[in-house]
Formats: C-alpha cells, sequence, structure tokens
C-alpha cells in the first residue's frame, strides 16, 4: 500500500485548521482518468473531487494506493476511512456501509478490439468472453443479464484494454466516461461497442459506525456545497471534458 500525502503529491495544499481531522481515502491508483499515477504523482477526477471536499470541511486528506479488489476489505478493516474509486451504490454495499449522495452518474459500457463489427452492443456479447476489474459492479451487472449463461467472464487486476486490444478477450466492459477517455489517450486499437447498457451511481462509501456516519455526514454536506458552486462540475469537466455529476435529464 502506498500513502500519498498532500504535499509530497506536486498537488494544491490547502490551508486546514490545526484541529482538522484526517480523511484516510483508498484509491487503485490506476483508473484513468480518475485516478492514476504520471510521473510519481497521483492525479485525476478523485483526487481532486477529495481535496475539494478537504478544502470544505478542513480535513486532511490522505491518500492510499492498493490494488482495487483490496479496497472495500481495507475499509471493513478500518485501514482506510473511505474508497474514491468510483465505487457504485448497490443494494449489497448499501446493506454493509453508509454511502454520501452520489457524484457521478454513468453507464456500464461495453469496448472492443477497433474494427471488430462483430459486436454492436451488449446483446452481442451471448458466447463471448468479456473482460472486466476484479472487485468492480461490472461483474454483477453481467451476471444479471438474461443471457449472462452464454458469456465467459474473466476478472483482471489491470490491463483488460491490453487484452481486448491483442484478441485474448472478445470485449471488456467499463464506465463509459473511462471507456471514452482511454480510448482518447491510448494507442490501443480499441472502440465502443453501442451504448452504455446501465446507468450506475458512484459515491463514497463510510463505515456503518458513529465515527463513519459522522465523517459521511459532514463530506455530504461538502459535496452540496460543491455541486451547488460549481466546483464538482469544473473538476468533471477538467479531467472528463463533460459534466457527469449530475442525472442525465
Amino acid at each position: 500500500m502506498k500513502h500519498f500525502a498532500a504535499a509530497a503529491l506536486a498537488l494544491t495544499i490547502f490551508t486546514l485548521p490545526a484541529a482538522a481531522d484526517t480523511i484516510r481515502v483508498g484509491m487503485s491508483g490506476g483508473y484513468f482518468p480518475f485516478t492514476f499515477v504520471k510521473q510519481d504523482v497521483l492525479q485525476g477526477f478523485e483526487v481532486d473531487f477529495m481535496y475539494a471536499i478537504g478544502k470544505e470541511t478542513g480535513d486532511t486528506i490522505e491518500f492510499s494506493t492498493m490494488g482495487f479488489s483490496g479496497l472495500i476489505g481495507a475499509l471493513e478493516a478500518g485501514r482506510i476511512d473511505t474508497v474514491a474509486n468510483q465505487i457504485t451504490i448497490t443494494p449489497e454495499r448499501e446493506a454493509k456501509f453508509a454511502f454520501t449522495q452520489p457524484y457521478v452518474y454513468d453507464g456500464a459500457q461495453v469496448v472492443v478490439r477497433e474494427g471488430n463489427d462483430a459486436i454492436k452492443g451488449v446483446d452481442d456479447l451471448r458466447g463471448k468472453t468479456v473482460a472486466v476489474n476484479l472487485g468492480s459492479n461490472f461483474e454483477h451487472l453481467l451476471r444479471e443479464l438474461p443471457f449472462a449463461n452464454e458469456i465467459t467472464i474473466k476478472t483482471y487486476e489491470s490491463n483488460i484494454e491490453q487484452d481486448t486490444a491483442l484478441g485474448r478477450v472478445d470485449a471488456f466492459v467499463m464506465d463509459r466516461v473511462s471507456s471514452a477517455q482511454v480510448i482518447a489517450e491510448s494507442p490501443l486499437p480499441l472502440q465502443l461497442a453501442g451504448a452504455p447498457f446501465s446507468e450506475i451511481r458512484n459515491a463514497l462509501p463510510f463505515r456503518k459506525d458513529e465515527t463513519g456516519e459522522a465523517m459521511r455526514d459532514r463530506v455530504d454536506a461538502a459535496i452540496t456545497k460543491l455541486k451547488a458552486d460549481g466546483t464538482l462540475k469544473a473538476i468533471s469537466e477538467k479531467w472528463l471534458g463533460a459534466d457527469v455529476t449530475a442525472p442525465a435529464s
């Protein structure tokens, strides 16, 4: 696990009160453009978002990076206070954690190798091998499809884009925003296949105890302010080229 302090990141440093608490934030550091490391600097939408929250609440933000599949376990074990890595709200997660309001609204997207016209969307995944990130909600979404038993799902900690481009799997499923950004920034020959097939709402989870719920309430109030004053929209447009912080009208 890697720890990133505000000063070490060479990012904006906020003047915080001496009595500020520390919010320990877990993220993978490998989910462009939401959280990634470039030239040893942790950056992305989630990083700017959490610093903006810290500025509102007066808390110090401390990041820890680890494999995506280990983030929820680290939260349950108390090694971190929340996860900022596009965590989708699901009934199963809501039973375990206290979530903030959603701050990103997106959809699950099928991506294929460029030129693969046999897969035009989710309905064409029958009989195909599809990659998803280990521990993500996308495996669950695929297993909910009426023809799920006809799909071979492979879970990856990373490199799902590369294996799709090389033809080792037929497609991968990721959120629409990240998929579009990966295609725009990567030299890999990839293309979107059809429209998103499921709406997802992403939020910050906290433990369901007195400390966790109090921190959740403080952070949730900050998110409300960041939405109202346009800060969250600006962060979204900076990293994603669009505002995905409100439901589609």
